[in-house]
């Protein structure tokens, strides 16, 4: 057994536990660090000792190994994920506008009936579900619009916040698969329920769409289905390609945002039913989650979750033992000898539970504790706040660059709609375009140069921090944000407007960039926990981004309406500032976190084990 508390670059003072016998076994001295291109321990053969064809070792990764013997069809891939992935985001993005409209005509309908209940001779206009109706296009009406459409929001995005951390930690112990089918229900649920409010208008109020938010939110919402689908791609994606696979999903992503909308209101008006698009969506996540049942591979094998269902109950006993014997002194001298005997043995099975049902607990895993992880707490924190700016932009900004430009340029539905999709397909061919060959000219070919010039096809493939690729890749890519942003608030034609869109387009590369590079910090058993907390900033931001942009912009649009702007350009500025503050090459190897206490054996001929009394204080979890 070898775990190793420390960075894997600049990591002074190692904190080192060593089977000697395995270490011998293994061939690895102190020094040793892995790398993307580390040797793969008997690689070329089977478990069975058949050997493996040059196709199949083609690429060694580490999420490869368990799989070897499988038929393809069993094999996991980013490939699986893609058709489902795309028709979620079809259906989330081609159900926004429609429930948005349902949502007006159902307020409308109660505010109109709740005036005529105070004025019995107040006459107005029947409000007809999903039809043209002017009369709805007044101050109360959109006012109690907004406040409603905010309340489900913020009760989803709240939700979402406290469980998708929790499911992407659970993804790492009972595998990845059977989580994603859990954060799929939420939406079966929510258009259940959506459907009898628009169905029954009469019968059923509109507030029951909350109850609807309640279940989206509690299943993950599609903050757990991003987080759980990143994981998914990690574990069967070499560092070397995972930046291109994460982007094949950020492309359907943007496709879905882009053509959702579209295929809508085309089936919309072929129907002639608002309610018709609903038991659409409602089809295609139930089509999603029989896909992920019956056909999806697991991409962590029983032996990986095992090992991380060990690893994390070690951590539990770990801290458990560490507060028993950690109760505060003036606690103790303030009660009696028997109280303070009974709380001590109590304090390790309760407080932990107590730590981890803490909403912020999971952000914990951005801080590693031990001085020598300097860096890498570091970059894991600058890393996860610019994912929240981007992911705050993203969700944030949407509504207000529309509101802007029709007010600008006057512009109407139409023009509006073919600016949003000129953006979101120009994202998606740099994703699905560009991205690739960068990463092939800069990633691709040097490992395989590399490979022939060790003479050594048989590589391993290993999370060894972010790459010089990442680091200015991600830099370029928030620059193009920022150049964009900015000259937002300076043109004034529509064709310059337009362009300086398609610039934010070259963004779309640092989304899929900081998702691949954050990912390569730790070891492949804690990559859903770590995505689990970037995943608890975006369901924050998520709730706080629409209500901050959508109210400066109000706030200000009579006097400078471009004020919206010189915010958001604030913002990338500053991730463009902390994209400089992030090292290559910094990685926790193995497992700092918390180390693993170990009994003393009763047979001193034992000497491999390290006594508890030896372990060093600093590794033990920060609370």
């Amino acid at each position: 057994m070898t775990s190793e508390a420390r960075a894997g670059k600049n990591g002074g003072g190692p904190i080192v536990l060593i089977d000697e016998e395995e270490d011998r076994w293994d061939g690895r001295t102190e020094t040793d660090e892995p790398t993307e291109t580390s040797p793969l321990v008997n690689a070329g053969v089977r478990h069975d000792g058949t050997s493996i064809s040059n196709n199949e070792r083609r690429e060694n990764w580490l999420g490869y190994e368990d799989f070897v013997d499988f038929p393809w069809w069993q094999r996991p891939s980013v490939y699986w994920l893609l058709g489902p992935y795309l028709l979620f985001t079809l259906a989330f993005g081609g159900i926004i506008v429609p429930k948005l409209n349902l949502i007006v005509d159902l307020v409308c309908r109660s505010y109109f009936a709740d005036r005529q209940v105070l004025d019995p001779a107040f006459t107005f206009t029947p409000v007809i579900m999903g039809a043209d109706n002017p009369q709805c296009n007044i101050p109360a009406v959109q006012k109690n619009v907004a406040t409603f459409t905010l309340v489900l929001s913020a009760l989803a995005g709240g939700l979402s916040a406290i469980t998708a951390p929790k499911l992407g930690s659970l993804s790492d112990r009972y595998g990845r698969k059977r989580l994603l089918v859990i954060a799929s229900c939420g939406g079966v649920l929510n258009e259940i329920v959506t459907i009898f409010v628009a169905k029954f208008p009469e019968t059923i109020d509109f507030h029951w769409l909350i109850l609807g938010s309640f279940f989206d939110g509690i299943a993950g919402s599609f903050t757990a289905g991003g987080v759980l689908a990143h994981s998914y791609t990690s574990d069967c994606t070499p560092p070397s390609k995972r930046g291109v696979h994460i982007g094949y999903l950020h492309a359907c992503l943007f496709t879905g945002l882009a053509l959702g909308p579209l295929l809508t209101g085309y089936f919309v008006e072929w129907t002639g039913s608002l309610l018709s698009i609903f038991y659409v969506v409602l089809g295609c996540h139930l089509a999603v989650i029989l896909f992920f049942w019956s056909f999806l591979p697991e991409s962590l094998s029983h032996k990986r979750q095992m090992a991380a269902r060990e690893k994390h109950r070690y951590e539990q006993e770990a801290t458990a033992a560490q507060l028993r014997s950690g109760l505060p002194g003036s606690v103790s001298d303030s009660v009696r000898p028997q109280v303070a005997s009974f709380l001590s043995d109590r304090m390790g099975s309760w407080l932990p539970a107590f730590l981890s049902a803490n909403p912020l607990a999971p952000l914990k895993i951005l801080v590693p504790s031990g001085r020598h992880n300097k860096l890498l707490r570091r970059n894991l924190v600058v890393l996860a706040l610019i994912d929240a700016i981007i992911l705050a932009a993203a969700m944030g900004s949407g509504t207000v660059i529309i509101l802007y430009s029709e007010y600008m340029f006057n512009w109407r539905n139409l023009e509006a709609s073919r600016f949003v999709s000129v953006v979101s397909l120009t994202r998606v061919v740099i994703l699905l375009g560009i991205l690739p060959i960068i990463n092939y000219f800069f990633r691709i070919l040097p490992l395989r140069r590399k490979r022939r010039e060790d003479g050594n096809q048989n590589v391993l493939e290993s999370n060894s921090g972010a790459d010089n690729t990442d680091v200015w890749v991600l830099r370029i890519a928030l620059l193009c944000d920022a150049a964009g942003t900015v000259g937002y608030i300076f043109v004034r034609r529509q064709e310059l407007f337009i362009l300086c869109g398609i610039t934010t387009a070259f963004g779309g590369l640092a989304s899929a960039t900081v998702g691949s590079a954050i990912t390569k910090h730790v070891p492949g058993e804690r990559v859903g926990s770590l995505l689990g907390a970037t995943g608890l900033l975006h369901a924050l931001g998520r709730v706080f981004a629409p209500t901050l942009f959508n109210g400066l912009y109000a706030g200000t649009v009579e006097t400078f309406p471009q004020a919206f702007f010189v915010l958001l350009a604030s913002l990338f500025g500053l991730a463009v500032c902390g994209s400089f503050l992030v090292r290559p090459h910094v990685y926790l190897e193995e497992d700092g976190y918390v180390a693993v206490p170990v009994r003393e054996s009763p047979r001193s001929q034992d000497a491999d084990i390290l006594a508890d009394d030896e372990m060093p204080s600093e590794t033990l979890p920060r609370i």
